[in-house]
């Protein structure tokens, strides 16, 4: 099939661009939020090439439409004059937790933004989402993540925990930037992201304890972050990181909040999961003080996330949805 979708979610769509399609991937001049195009920091595939609007409309009409915003209605609308679900048939890939939007109301009432239609379904990519969003009358399915494996990689050589976060300084409480200055004072700390510039300052935190890697690409994030001795998870409220199936790929132990689809996707034996931030902080200190003890948990984290995020699995889930709704 040639399939439009949009560089949203670049670990995710690392994952998607894996299969026997093709892949059109928008890409307008100022490469912005409606054409941003390949990705630069993620390997991708042949498969996955750049069409702009006009091509889109010319020689590129695709057979499906994977949506994962309000706007890519719009665009479909606008460059090629089809409407998804009646005349072009479409896919709403919901990768959010509910609330996380402008618009999207109070949790647990928000509504999803195809919530009234029921030509559109919504491939919800964990099973919290799915319980959490009202759906209205739309069909609902969960596709839960697949990961290109990076290998088991884990050395655990220096005692510190890392953290994957992106934009912590702009989203705050969410993904629990406010708990770094905890998590630092058991434990040095290597942050990776994207948006980090400020992280210090907004928090008081010293930067001898706490270390910053902006933006690195993803074969790079991984070979550094195997070479720390935990993974730390402090998100609130998120959907699912892909991040901390990566970590548990590598097999690194895990620490984390139990908050949304993290109590489903960690194991008792990976590491600690808790909602008591002092709990997570001896968590890590034990690991730090018994390389071990995270040895054994992050071989734990990493048969999970192989047995339940592997990406034949996610494949063959979305093949199988593809076909029914292009049948």
């Amino acid at each position: 099939m040639k399939i439009l979708i949009w560089h949203v979610h670049g670990s995710w769509t690392t994952a998607f661009v894996q299969g026997g399609h093709e892949y059109l991937l928008p890409v307008t001049p100022g490469r912005d939020g409606d054409g941003l195009g390949r990705a630069r920091t993620w390997d991708w595939p042949a498969s996955a090439r750049e069409v702009t609007p006009a091509q889109l409309r010319d020689e590129d009409q695709p057979d499906v439409v994977v949506l994962q915003r309000r706007r890519d209605l719009e665009l479909c609308r606008e460059w090629l004059g089809r409407e998804p679900g009646r005349d072009l048939p479409a896919v709403f890939l919901e990768h959010n937790a509910p609330g996380l939007e402008p618009g999207d109301g109070p949790v647990p009432h928000t509504r999803h933004p195809v919530a009234d239609r029921d030509d559109i379904p919504i491939a919800h990519v964990t099973h919290f989402n799915e319980l959490f969003y009202d759906n209205g009358r739309a069909p609902t399915t969960v596709i839960e993540h697949g990961i290109v494996d990076p290998g088991e990689r884990w050395t655990g050589e220096l005692a510190r925990a890392a953290v994957v976060t992106n934009e912590p300084v702009r989203r705050g409480r969410t993904v629990g930037a406010d708990l770094l200055p905890g998590l630092a004072a058991v434990a040095p700390v290597d942050v990776f992201g994207m948006g980090l510039t400020g992280l210090h300052e907004r928090y008081g935190l010293d930067p001898a304890r706490v270390a910053l890697f902006d933006d690195p690409p993803q074969h790079a994030m991984h070979a550094e972050l195997a070479r720390r001795r935990v993974y730390v998870h402090p998100v609130r409220w998120t959907s699912l990181g892909l991040s901390l199936l990566e970590a548990m790929h590598l097999g690194m132990p895990v620490v984390a909040l139990a908050t949304t689809e993290v109590v489903e996707a960690v194991p008792a034996d990976a590491g600690v999961i808790s909602t008591r931030p002092e709990r997570l902080w001896q968590g890590v200190r034990r690991f730090l003080d018994d390389p071990d003890a995270a040895r054994l948990a992050g071989k734990a984290a990493r048969a999970a996330a192989l047995e339940r995020y592997g990406l034949a699995r996610f494949l063959r889930d979305w093949d199988a949805l593809l076909e029914e709704v292009t049948r």
